[in-house]
């Protein structure tokens, strides 16, 4: 592999840098770097905006730094560091263009990110098994459990091996079935011996190297670590890309800042959508579990669902206790007619604790069929606390996150404009998300927002005394070239705090143009659900009429 990997886009980079720099002067939380040349027409360029950045305060803890257009040979060499919400849908964290691909440019690339998410690194990231990205990886977040692709290693696999893929056809499923359906780390290793021996590749050097970087890909090791998954043999297989219909092949750079907005927009308002259903439909319950009830009432739809399906397992899942030592009692449990599938609860009755051998809920953070039928025989009723993630519930997006980061610094930064910045913004959003959920708080909500601009623009109008010193630390308006140094920025001037409050007029002005935007969304949901109701009262109108006749 050679030291760099160079693509060039005639200058192309330039149109997005422009566009950077006016998204940034219009909200000093949008956060952009760039390395590379000094008029930076060629270098790396990476961003966030701020709903980027402040998503990653509620879904940050799993990562994926997706490079499928970078695999797939794309003309733009665009990557990008993406999570799950609360309702499972992919969320973005930040984008680059890396127009040179070298060790130095993933390092950067990963120090940049990392200043933008403000130094807080992940627990998990999942990456291509790229020996650059590993090396970032391991010098920027080393406390984090790195993971490669197994779409990667097999996509890999499937090259190295492409001779015996041809002349033995039944290679691929018994390799990704030992990959996938071992569930001991034992039954992996015998799985994977006899397999080697069975095609003759004890001495094939690419599955011996992925063989030593096994607990990195291969799930049976990776379950003791949350990914945020629902099935820890099911994940990853494609990556699913969060620009999976916005980019491909044929997108220049000229058409990518239109296609980012596209994506950006398409799942903010799939988002709303499964927030609205989560808040306004009912699910069936299968159960009387009072468990179940309270299940329905925490978590998102999709999560409920996943959880339910958990629960009605239990009823085929006997628990069965094996040892009884005191303060932990452990049980055996395993579905009828399926013993030598059984895995191992340990139960802590006194401190309400379960620790299953499947580490569904080390994973996924969703608590597993196993312990669910330990709870059930010794009639625990409701979950406890530590089973119930908040990042699955419907109020994920709840507290003040920025708030609790900001009463960690010291006093003079907790004074700075961008700290002031972030809360106003935050508050204004989850405002917004308030707002827009029924007619009658949308109007109290738009009068409120009307007066406050009327308030800011008078607090404005009395002189700079309104407004208090403070330095600007967002670093997201600095180019950053390789080889800068970060620099501070100076202390602003009172013409600099006036514009900065009349873009936070501006901010409250928008979010009026926003929760028109939503009003208009939820009307036109409620007018489908409507029309829907109307139809299905025609047709038990037309069945009735039918049975008189």
């Amino acid at each position: 592999m050679s030291a760099s990997r160079q693509r060039t886009l005639s200058g192309g980079g330039q149109i997005v840098l422009d566009y950077l720099k006016r998204m940034q002067a219009e909200n000093p939380s949008f956060y952009y770097a760039v390395q590379g040349d000094n008029d930076h027409s060629a270098g790396n360029i990476f961003w966030a905006d701020a709903t980027s950045r402040m998503n990653y305060n509620y879904f940050g803890d799993a990562v994926t730094f997706d490079t499928t257009c970078r695999t797939n040979r794309y003309r733009v060499p665009l990557t990008a560091f993406t999570g799950l919400n609360h309702h499972g849908q992919p969320v973005l964290f930040g984008c680059a263009l890396l127009f040179n691909e070298s060790e130095s440019s993933f390092v950067w690339l990963f120090q940049s990110w990392l200043n933008a998410m403000s130094g807080r690194a992940p627990v998990s990231i999942t990456t291509d098994p790229d020996r650059f990205i590993q090396v970032a990886v391991s010098q920027v977040l080393p406390e984090t459990r790195h993971r490669f692709s197994k779409w990667g290693i097999f996509r890999e696999t499937q090259e190295k091996l492409a001779h015996i893929y041809q002349s033995h056809p039944t290679f691929e499923p018994e390799f990704q079935k030992c990959i996938n359906e071992t569930e001991t780390i034992d039954e992996f290793e015998s799985c994977w011996e006899s397999l080697l021996e069975r095609y003759y590749l004890m001495d094939n050097e690419w599955l011996q190297s992925m063989y030593n970087a096994r607990q990195q890909w291969v799930p049976v090791y990776m379950r003791d670590t949350f990914f945020g998954e629902m099935h820890a043999n099911k994940g990853n297989e494609g990556m699913s890309s969060f620009f999976d219909g916005y980019v491909n092949a044929a997108t220049t750079i000229q058409m990518l800042i239109k296609q980012y907005e596209k994506a950006v927009a398409s799942w903010h308002e799939k988002e709303l959508k499964a927030d609205y259903d989560t808040s306004n439909t009912t699910p069936v319950l299968k159960t009387p579990s009072p468990m179940e009830k309270q299940a329905a009432n925490l978590y998102t739809r999709k999560i409920f669902i996943k959880f339910q399906a958990e629960l009605v397992e239990t009823l085929a899942n006997p628990a069965t206790k094996i040892d009884d030592s005191g303060t932990v009692t452990t049980y055996r449990v395993s579905k009828f007619g399926d013993d030598h599938k059984a895995h191992s609860v340990r139960f802590n009755a006194f401190e309400m604790k379960a620790s299953c051998s499947c580490q569904m809920f080390e994973f996924s953070g969703i608590i597993c069929r196993h312990i669910l039928a330990v709870f059930r025989a010794k009639n625990v009723l409701t979950l406890p606390s530590q089973y119930i993630l908040k990042r699955w519930t419907r109020n994920a997006k709840s507290g003040a996150v920025l708030d609790e980061q900001a009463s960690e610094l010291p006093s003079n930064s907790r004074e700075s404009l961008t700290v002031r910045y972030n809360s106003l913004r935050q508050e204004a959003i989850k405002y917004v998300e308030e707002g827009a959920k029924s007619i009658h708080v949308y109007n109290v909500a738009m009068d409120a927002l009307q007066e406050a601009v009327r308030k800011v623009a008078a607090a404005k109008n009395k002189g700079p005394g309104a407004a208090q010193g403070g330095t600007l630390a967002n670093g997201g308006n600095q180019e950053m070239c390789a080889r800068e140094e970060n620099r501070t920025a100076p202390y602003q001037s009172v013409d600099e705090k006036e514009k900065k409050i009349r873009d936070l007029a501006s901010e409250l002005e928008s979010t009026n143009q926003r929760c028109e935007v939503y009003r208009a969304n939820l009307l036109a949901v409620l007018k489908d659900m409507e029309d829907q109701k109307l139809k299905l009262s025609v047709k038990v109108q037309n069945a009735r009429l039918s049975l008189k006749e």
